[in-house]
């Protein structure tokens, strides 16, 4: 009777199963000799594609230019945090910045979905200032609920 070893039988499936990007390019051939200059612009270019880095730089831009697409007003009360599957995420100064926003969100994500950067967002998510931490300081108690723990 033949003993199976199942480590080598998961390392095989494993090995076997691997599917490599079949939609990836091949780098361009270069011409002229190793060590010829090149314009760095062109390099930069082939390392992004190459890399896969430009949805992270179209994000980039939207978070740096983000002034300029929504205006001083709102952009002196808000701050973009992150995007996430297409969701904006939005640090307000206060809660009635991000109820005001989210009122106006669909004319909001219209302007940012118009502007050239090529950040892709489909949706707004804006958050209020985050709320003080009584749980911090020389004065803290472990597994305490805080300041107010004496009221009942």
């Amino acid at each position: 009777m033949q003993r199976r070893d199942l480590a080598l039988d998961l390392f095989r499936s494993f090995k076997s199963g691997v599917v490599k990007k079949s939609n990836k390019t091949e780098p361009p051939r270069r011409s002229g000799k190793p060590g010829d200059p090149e314009l760095i612009a062109g390099v930069l270019n082939e390392l992004i594609a190459e890399r896969e880095w430009d949805s992270g730089l179209a994000e980039g831009n939207l978070f740096i230019t983000w002034p300029q697409i929504v205006g001083g007003d709102i952009a002196a009360h808000t701050t973009p945090l992150s995007i996430s599957d297409g969701v904006l995420t939005v640090q307000t100064s206060s809660t009635a910045w991000a109820t005001q926003l989210t009122l106006v969100s669909t004319q909001l994500l219209t302007t940012i979905q118009s502007d050239p950067s090529g950040a892709t967002v489909i949706k707004l998510l804006f958050l209020g200032p985050l709320a003080p931490n009584w749980k911090k300081g020389i004065r803290s108690i472990r597994n305490a609920k805080g300041p107010r723990d004496t009221y009942g």
